[in-house]
């Protein structure tokens, strides 16, 4: 038998993510594809507190756009505790506020930042105990970039992403993020991906089936270098993304004609992220961006993964 905790509120953080290489496999008979992804967290973060309640609910605060966060059972923070309830037994409910500081539909992960950490802010909330290997099983039943965002590093994803070894890495990345007043459906950028597939089968390689993260960037991590880093920067849903937004194709060319080392899409978009060599290159770019009346956050990786935060 459990014991909840004393604490009124339980106060949880998780990361967002840059995808520093994302290759993604051929189109599956289920409609999915495997992938291959070296994860970067980064501190722009996700912060939720936990209260006790008889049901489940949840209120969005934050410094980006929440207009298209849902505030019923669709959010996955709600999806999160639903499950570790019903997994544990747990018979109670729980109130959840979160304040988000990653985009929405920005293609850096917030959504799953934020159910990785109510999984952490529940379980301490309710002293359900949940084992790591199981936190980590429930988290990819919510989504595949939740074992990653509870997890935090680097680390290598396989499979649908939530298939997770750790990278070695060493050296902190400076980077400079251009958001999007708008987002990118992941499930578009994907279906567009495989649009274009199809359109060029004749002049492009087929995608493999299960493929793999690129040896040099493995080696560009291990060195810390982001020089050598910026040289393996890839995304496969880079170009359906700039695709369905061209308009991210001048925000690419403006950060890399004003010092950034190479810029990328993060995940499905449209959020930019553009690596600099150094702090002061990146304090440069940002305000560079800012004054092209571009949205820019900087942020600093790797960070550590999804933690309780005491006062």
């Amino acid at each position: 038998m459990t014991v909840a905790t004393a604490s009124p509120v339980v106060h949880a953080r998780a990361p967002g993510k840059i995808n520093v290489f994302l290759k993604v496999g051929a189109l599956l008979e289920d409609g999915y594809h495997d992938v291959a992804i070296a994860y970067q967290a980064v501190s722009l973060y996700e912060d939720v507190r936990a209260s006790h309640a008889d049901d489940f609910s949840v209120v969005t605060t934050g410094t980006v756009d929440i207009s298209r966060v849902p505030s019923d059972g669709s959010n996955i923070a709600i999806k999160a505790a639903r499950l570790l309830a019903r997994m544990t037994g747990y018979r109670g409910g729980v109130h959840l506020e979160i304040d988000k500081h990653v985009p929405v539909t920005g293609g850096m992960g917030g959504g799953s930042a934020d159910a990785a950490a109510t999984l952490l802010a529940c379980d301490a909330l309710w002293g359900t105990q949940v084992p790591r290997e199981q936190m980590l099983d429930l988290a990819a039943q919510l989504g595949a970039d939740v074992p990653f965002a509870l997890t935090g590093g680097t680390a290598i994803g396989t499979g649908r992403g939530d298939q997770l070894s750790p990278a070695l890495a060493k050296g902190q990345y400076q980077w400079v993020l251009a958001l999007a007043d708008f987002g990118l459906s992941t499930p578009a950028v994907y279906s567009e991906l495989d649009t274009h597939r199809d359109r060029h089968a004749q002049d492009i390689f087929p995608a493999t089936v299960a493929p793999t993260v690129d040896s040099n960037v493995l080696q560009a991590l291990r060195a810390g270098d982001p020089h050598m880093l910026a040289e393996t920067l890839y995304n496969d849903l880079q170009a359906p993304a700039l695709h369905l937004q061209p308009s991210l194709a001048a925000v690419l060319e403006l950060g890399e004609q004003n010092g950034a080392l190479a810029g990328i899409v993060s995940g499905s978009g449209p959020t930019v992220a553009f690596l600099a060599a150094d702090l002061d290159s990146a304090l440069e770019l940002q305000i560079a961006l800012s004054a092209a009346r571009l949205t820019v956050v900087r942020a600093t990786g790797p960070v550590h993964g999804a933690r309780l935060v005491t006062s």
